[in-house]
């Protein structure tokens, strides 16, 4: 394992968010911090509670899930993306660095930028409603394992990818879309029958569940079904980078 090569990789990343600091940290804080106004002003006051919990509080793991998708695809993608678009990537290829380093390199550093803003925004939404964590262990392992899948999501983006649109097309027409009816603001059990039957296919459903679990204690699944779907995404994921890498897809052309 080329410990020097997967650090520099890293250290570059991490320098490029110390630049656009305000893009991949201030501007997600200030966002959730409205959406804690907005929802716990006007929807807290006629929601009381949810599962006895209160609304404000209960809306927390939503928000720092919808926050950490977004911009765990976003950084990851970024991030892959403009060494393809300036041809550095071929320097990359070149040098004695193996699949596994880069993308531990590129993911690792974009995973590490969202668990970090996902600490900032629970410190924030601590400023807003109280919180309680009844299995920290658990919360920290669904934040971790988030990171990581969706910034190997990320890094197939920005592989997948041939210009800039591309690159926001499935976190603003998929991702996010599905956060939202994935009950960041709601449990699926207040829905009518059919509807919660179809929310069940939604796969972040299984991420906020087990995430409010690690919190309350409360779920809209089983969290053992949520942890096993985290598990699978994540297999899925790192099965389709190792394909890119096994074919070239978008690197050799």
């Amino acid at each position: 394992m080329n410990l020097e090569a997967i650090g520099a990789i890293y250290r570059y990343e991490m320098a490029r968010a110390r630049r656009t600091v305000t893009q991949t940290i201030v501007s997600p804080v200030i966002s959730t911090s409205l959406y804690f106004v907005v929802f716990g002003a006007a929807l807290g006051s006629r929601i009381q509670s949810v599962g006895g919990v209160g609304y404000g509080s209960f809306i927390v793991p939503g928000l720092v899930m919808l926050s950490l998708l977004g911009q765990s695809i976003s950084n990851a993608s970024f991030g892959i993306y403009f060494p393809r678009f300036t041809g550095t990537i071929y320097e990359i290829l070149s040098a004695p660095v193996s699949p596994v380093e880069i993308v531990l390199g590129y993911a690792g550093a974009a995973a590490t930028k969202s668990v970090i803003l996902g600490a900032i925004i629970l410190l924030t939404a601590g400023l807003f409603v109280p919180l309680h964590f009844l299995h920290p262990v658990w919360m920290v392992a669904f934040l971790v394992l988030t990171a990581v899948t969706f910034s190997l999501v990320g890094f197939i983006i920005g592989i997948w990818a041939d210009g800039f649109e591309k690159l926001q097309i499935v976190p603003l027409l998929i991702v996010t879309p599905l956060t939202f009816l994935g009950g960041s603001f709601y449990s699926i059990n207040m829905l009518p029958r059919p509807w919660r039957t179809v929310a069940l296919f939604d796969p972040v459903v299984y991420l906020i569940s087990g995430f409010r679990w690690s919190f309350y204690g409360i779920a809209d699944v089983n969290v053992g079904v949520s942890l096993a779907m985290t598990a699978v995404f994540l297999a899925v994921s790192l099965a389709i980078v190792w394909w890119i890498f096994r074919t070239g897809y978008r690197l050799k052309t």
